[in-house]
């Protein structure tokens, strides 16, 4: 067995646990020096570990984890980070003409593929000490598609366009007006048709330093596609964007396959992966302890082994329970049909925007999906029930007991995530229902003991949907909680948001871009419509199929369910599904086929574009 033992510094506090990992280690206590204090840290060595596993237990912070894993791997390592530190095994295979999907849980070392790929990280193969130079590298993978690719990057023969995951930190490096950025790398000549589709106009003449995620995402994605390049490597595309945004970036990137480039995309969500990609290669292991690329599987098939769990021509299980979508939105319980809340007409008016909410409802232990693009008024509209902003006629929503998590958090609590939980569940925090229910399901217990300041995009998310289902409340209210997490974390967060709501009968509103998201948890869905920016029209609830019909109409998109895991998804633009489904009105759900067959007034199917 191949051993890694992994060591979280930032975790490990080796001054206030008395060093509990050495004195119970039994090769310790046999004079093998198996945990040693080095350095102020504590290093273990892989060598002489045992594999027992009792400082794993014993450690009062959680630092340290021990893996054992097949010989047969070890000999496909990539990359190592250092001593006790994370483990890549084997990478992809980028082709020409195709784009490749990389699929898996954050921390998994998807970034760091895209990193090797782009040559800002050179492999060390696992030999962190010694690292190979490039003539071993390229002999490593000698038979495949990579011996060749690593050979162009040695020689400086591999032009790589890299968009890279983390938008928010452009404006540090880079300073200066859209335009001036886009037209200097505009290797490519395609500004302005890109200007067009992905609506980068509006923002032509604004600095960098002043615009919102959703614009640098875009301005981040264009800058990637001007240059003149070979390889065009995309972390994460779709992050801060609206649907409609979303699938703007797909096309685009795919129009690099006329070009016969070769295209790797890293992406959460599952629509847009599905619809952007030829191929797929799902990342499993540990996060942050060790990744193993899989194999290289049609797009369908790659997808619905990462929701399965288990990729049967390596016959790995990485999942205990598959992720399962229903056709329909899973049954409410009892108390579904009493009514909680009851809203009148709501307009709120601001210098050049004004909403407008149509009268509706919400009933208790349902969650409602609020759809629309960026600049609509969705989170006004939150913001609204949760007493933040006031109506111009106001509807007293201030007797309500709201629990809100705001579409941007800022870490501004001075104390441990343990901490900040307790002050928030109160005497629910020592309950069995709040440890399986909350803590375990969004995986907050390793982040208990780190400071709220601390805490990376997708760790404070998670905190802060935990904080949110852990307040007392009439309402809960949650504004994109899916960004920064990954596909697993997603749906997790939409189980746990589901039992709460059940459990207690409380209602949620929740907005999301992540139309699959959506799927798995609304009941009912508003959509709202309008003039990004300049007017917003909120519909009144209604119910999934229908809501989503008129969302993705306004799109223009159309979705079908996959057989094996009912899981939505895209049909690619001009396809027979998406010419039938326009045909008859069918944007959303899935009896398309039966609908056709029985439905007597359905126009003859239209061809492929």
């Amino acid at each position: 067995m191949t051993r890694i033992a992994v060591m979280d510094y930032d975790r490990c506090k080796p001054k206030k646990c008395n060093q509990m990992c050495i004195k119970f280690c039994p090769m310790v206590r046999s004079r093998v020096e198996a945990v040693r204090f080095e350095d102020s840290k504590i290093i273990i060595s892989e060598k002489f570990c045992s594999g027992c596993g009792i400082c794993v237990k014993k450690c009062p912070f959680k630092a340290i984890s021990i893996v054992n894993l097949p010989d047969e791997l070890d000999k496909d390592c990539s990359h190592r980070f250092g001593e006790n530190a994370f483990k890549l095994f084997r990478l992809p295979m980028p082709s020409p003409g195709t784009v490749l999907g990389l699929l898996g849980q954050n921390g998994i070392g998807k970034s760091t593929t895209l990193k090797v790929l782009s040559g800002e990280i050179k492999p060390n193969l696992g030999d962190f000490q010694n690292p190979p130079n490039w003539e071993t590298i390229v002999q490593f993978y000698r038979g495949s598609s990579l011996q060749e690719y690593f050979q162009k990057v040695s020689e400086g023969n591999l032009k790589v366009s890299h968009k890279p995951q983390y938008v928010d930190r452009i404006p540090k490096a880079i300073s200066g007006k859209v335009s001036e950025l886009l037209e200097k790398v505009d290797q490519r000549k395609v500004l302005d048709s890109l200007s067009e589709e992905l609506e980068l106009k509006k923002i032509w003449d604004r600095s960098l330093d002043v615009l919102s995620g959703g614009e640098l995402q875009r301005v981040a994605v264009t800058a990637a596609l001007c240059r003149e390049a070979d390889v065009y490597l995309f972390d994460e595309p779709s992050s801060y964007l609206d649907v409609k945004q979303r699938l703007e970036v797909a096309k685009a990137i795919r129009g690099l396959k006329e070009q016969q480039k070769t295209v790797v995309v890293a992406e959460h969500d599952l629509a847009i992966i599905d619809y952007l990609s030829d191929q797929i290669c799902v990342f499993y292991g540990e996060p942050s302890v060790y990744g193993v690329v899989s194999h290289v599987h049609g797009v369908r098939t790659g997808i619905n082994i990462y929701l399965q769990g288990y990729i049967p021509d390596e016959n790995i299980m990485f999942r205990k329970e598959a992720i399962i979508f229903h056709e329909k939105p899973p049954a409410t319980n009892i108390l579904s049909e009493e009514v909680l809340l009851r809203w009148g007409e709501i307009e709120k008016t601001f210098d050049g925007f004004k909403l407008s909410a149509q009268p509706g409802e919400i009933r208790r232990g349902e969650i409602i999906g609020i759809l629309g693009p960026n600049g609509i008024g969705k989170t006004t509209f939150v913001k609204i029930l949760a007493g933040l902003e006031k109506a111009d006629v106001d509807q007293g929503f201030d007797t309500l007991t709201v629990s809100y998590k705001p579409q941007y958090i800022a870490p501004d609590y001075a104390g441990t995530v343990q901490a900040l939980l307790m002050n928030v569940a109160k005497e629910n925090y020592t309950s069995s229902w709040y440890k399986t229910e909350i803590l375990q399901p969004l995986r907050v217990e390793p982040l208990l003991d780190h400071n709220v300041m601390e805490l990376s995009g997708g760790e404070l998310q998670k905190v802060a949907i935990a904080a949110a289902l852990s307040r007392k409340a009439d309402l809960f209210l949650l504004d994109e909680p899916s960004a920064y997490l990954d596909v697993e974390e997603r749906l997790n967060t939409a189980k746990a948001l589901r039992r709460v709501v059940e459990a207690h009968g409380t209602p949620a509103f929740v907005v999301e871009h992540d139309v699959v998201t959506q799927d798995f948890i609304a009941d009912r869905v508003m959509v709202f419509s309008g003039d990004p920016g300049v007017e917003g029209k909120a519909n009144p609830p209604t119910t999934l199929r229908k809501g989503m019909n008129m969302f993705l109409k306004e799109m223009d998109v159309t979705f079908r369910r996959d057989s094996v895991t009912k899981r939505p998804r895209v049909n690619k633009e001009g396809s027979r599904l998406d010419v039938m489904q326009k045909e008859l009105g069918e944007y959303y759900y899935t009896r398309v086929r039966q609908q056709a067959e029985t439905d007597k007034t359905a126009k003859p199917q239209g061809k492929a574009h």
